[in-house]
């Protein structure tokens, strides 16, 4: 690792203790760019490193809200504004009781170089809140979605700054802050994306994510002469890009076989009934054991009962793993049982899902290995389709928003797998994602001077 590297790292620690989510997303980053470092020195010329990684803002607000008992209650909301070298910041907004600040800041970050990767006009930022929607009736989400608009509402606009939803933040709460923001401007401006069909969303947003990582593995199969039809996967998670995920596999030929929530995980070996774990966790919101009332012969494996250290799904042998859950849902010793039960390929849906000693272990093992900021970028650029057709007043059929979709993933593979030759390590897509992704923002910045 070069002398320049050390000392970013080192300055990222100093500045940012007890930021571990961060600072692990800016290793990984870091140490993937030593080539291009070393192959043009104008990078550390213009110190781009150091000006990437501090961000252009952070903005921490109170975000105070009355519950249905009539008791006020507090959270704490965020917003940061990482990049708009390339276009307005965009990045989701997270409603869950994990947030803080580290954990926004290293979305934020990956939000950077992902959508750097998808060829279109949008910074990096994230944003969200501990807020937890579970639990909470539909009046109590509505007041606390619109206390935080009240107050993110000052830093966004169509060309400033475009939110979108991430984990609890779904058509529900983008539609309550979408309504506040236009009570306070007395404006109709896509500021959000992933809104409602019949009032400026786009078809196939909700699906995005889930269908461009399996879009992404295909490419990736592709390339190797394989394909995913007639491969056994496994899946975490039950959120939205989970459930899309499965659904992509199907229509694929393949036979997804698990889903995950955070109270354990169901295995159905002839395959996961995808209307009836739509209907448990978009309609009823339930937990995952809900599933064995219809399918009792699949099996369910409750979390207390994980051996220490691991995640049960990844226990569960298969070809390809998509980690559609959360963040280190994937350790060394998860993925030291995939290698074991066969598995070829982890396409992470989710935003770095794989510790880096997980990631260390598939590069040296053969396995092929689709990171975050490029497999998942779907729901993104999806996002940027949908600021584009509020922009022209149009709408764009499924059919059509999905074909771009595909040759945007196609494009984001070819570009990592391009920038891997380039730089003499074919075939690591995270060292090719990461330096297309860097090199497009850090010329922008050079060309646009200190500022």
């Amino acid at each position: 690792m070069s002398s320049f590297i050390e000392d970013a790292l080192k300055a990222t620690q100093h500045s940012t203790p007890g930021q571990d989510e961060f600072y692990q997303a800016v290793k990984e980053v870091l140490t993937s760019l030593e080539p291009l470092l070393k192959s043009d020195p104008k990078y550390t010329k213009y110190n781009i490193i150091e000006r990437m990684i501090i961000p252009d803002r952070q903005i921490i607000f109170r975000v105070p809200w009355m519950d249905d008992a009539g008791k006020i209650r507090t959270n704490i909301g965020y917003r940061v504004q990482f990049s708009d070298a390339i276009g307005p910041y965009k990045g989701g907004l997270r409603f869950h009781p994990s947030v803080n600040l580290s954990i926004i800041k290293f979305l934020g970050f990956e939000q950077i170089f992902k959508n750097s990767l998808t060829g279109l006009a949008i910074g990096g930022g994230k944003g969200g809140s501990d807020f937890d929607p579970k639990g909470k009736s539909e009046g109590e989400i509505m007041r606390f979605c619109q206390s935080f608009m009240l107050e993110l509402s000052k830093h966004i606009g169509e060309t400033i700054d475009v939110p979108a939803g991430d984990i609890g933040v779904g058509g529900r709460e983008i539609g309550y802050m979408f309504g506040m923001y236009k009570r306070l401007t007395n404006r109709y401006d896509g500021i959000l994306t992933g809104k409602g069909i019949n009032w400026g969303g786009s078809l196939a947003r909700t699906e995005a994510t889930g269908f461009g990582a399996v879009y992404f593995a295909e490419n990736l199969l592709n390339k190797k002469g394989e394909s995913i039809k007639g491969k056994v996967c496994t899946v975490s998670g039950a959120g939205n890009v989970a459930i899309y995920t499965i659904q992509k596999l199907y229509d694929m030929g393949a036979i997804p076989v698990t889903c995950s929530d955070s109270k354990g995980v169901i295995y159905d070996k002839n395959g996961i009934d995808l209307p009836l774990l739509k209907t448990i966790k978009e309609i009823h919101r339930e937990p995952l054991s809900a599933y064995l009332k219809t399918h009792p012969t699949a099996s369910y494996i409750p979390v207390e009962t994980y051996t220490k250290g691991t995640h049960a799904v990844w226990s569960i042998p298969c070809f390809a793993a998509f980690p559609s859950a959360t963040q280190n849902e994937l350790n060394l010793e998860d993925i030291k049982t995939l290698h074991k039960n066969g598995c070829m390929v982890v396409t992470e849906g989710a935003n770095m899902p794989s510790t880096i000693e997980a990631i260390e272990y598939m590069q040296a093992n053969g396995i092929g290995y689709a990171p975050a900021k490029a497999a998942n970028a779907g729901g993104v650029a999806t996002s940027q389709l949908e600021m584009s057709q509020n922009a022209s007043m149009e709408k764009w059929s499924f059919g059509e928003v999905d074909a771009k979709l595909q040759n945007i993933m196609k494009h984001i593979f070819e570009l990592s797998y391009a920038t891997s030759v380039e730089f003499g390590d074919e075939g690591n897509l995270m060292l090719g994602a990461n330096i297309a992704g860097f090199r497009k923002v850090a010329d922008a910045l050079i060309d646009q001077g200190a500022v």
